[in-house]
């Protein structure tokens, strides 16, 4: 399956992308992995993507485009993908359409994760990070430490990371709803968009989204 994957900051996608390709069998194509892949490789779009970002400019669609239709040309992508973080508005969209039609290929399905505003901001904002190792992380709410302000693993100091804010947060979802929101109806228009809920366990997200998907494939 080809599938494009999109939902708000704290929808879960990141972790949702991950299980999901797995239970697909295609690979995960994630944005920041395309950009943190090519940078590293320092191929000729990595070394061009790093110039707007050492400039403190936003890397350009083209550049963008340029590195997904890379990946998407590998062999491991010639039986489907999952697209996370990409395309991000309308006009990427819109370029993905004309590559995969001259490819010969189209999507099978565009996968909404939807989460209520206050829950996203509860879920990002109450998020707490070790500040001994990254991958320790806690909640204020979800996933308490025994300690208030200390990490249950290792001892260390807990903190908020400085885009995990309120105001970040909300300021994060309000780029999400004038920029990447609208290709939600620029897919249903083409009757790809299956939603599901995305609040609840990480487990019965994923089996609500294969049986989504499931459904959609023996509806085409």
């Amino acid at each position: 399956m080809r599938i494009v994957l999109v939902g708000p900051p704290g929808a879960g996608k990141g972790t949702q992308a991950t299980r999901l390709a797995e239970k697909l069998r295609v690979p995960h194509i994630s944005t920041g992995d395309l950009f943190r892949a090519n940078i590293s490789q320092q191929t000729e779009l990595g070394k061009l993507a790093k110039s707007y970002m050492d400039a403190g400019n936003l890397v350009p669609d083209e550049v963008t485009i340029a590195m997904a239709k890379d990946r998407m040309e590998q062999p491991d992508a010639e039986r489907g993908f999952l697209l996370d973080g990409f395309p991000r508005n309308v006009s990427q969209a819109e370029a993905l359409d004309e590559l995969l039609t001259l490819e010969g290929i189209k999507l099978d399905a565009v996968l909404d994760l939807e989460a209520p505003e206050e829950e996203v901001v509860k879920r990002i904002a109450g998020r707490r990070i070790c500040r001994n190792d990254s991958s320790h992380v806690f909640h204020v709410t979800y996933k308490k430490s025994a300690k208030e302000g200390v990490c249950d693993v290792c001892g260390g100091e807990l903190y908020q990371r400085d885009d995990d804010s309120e105001e970040t947060v909300r300021t994060r979802l309000e780029v999400y709803h004038t920029q990447t929101e609208p290709i939600i109806d620029y897919y249903k228009a083409q009757g790809l968009v299956v939603t599901i809920e995305a609040m609840g366990p990480v487990e019965e997200v994923t089996a609500r989204a294969l049986a989504a998907l499931k459904r959609e494939g023996d509806d085409q």
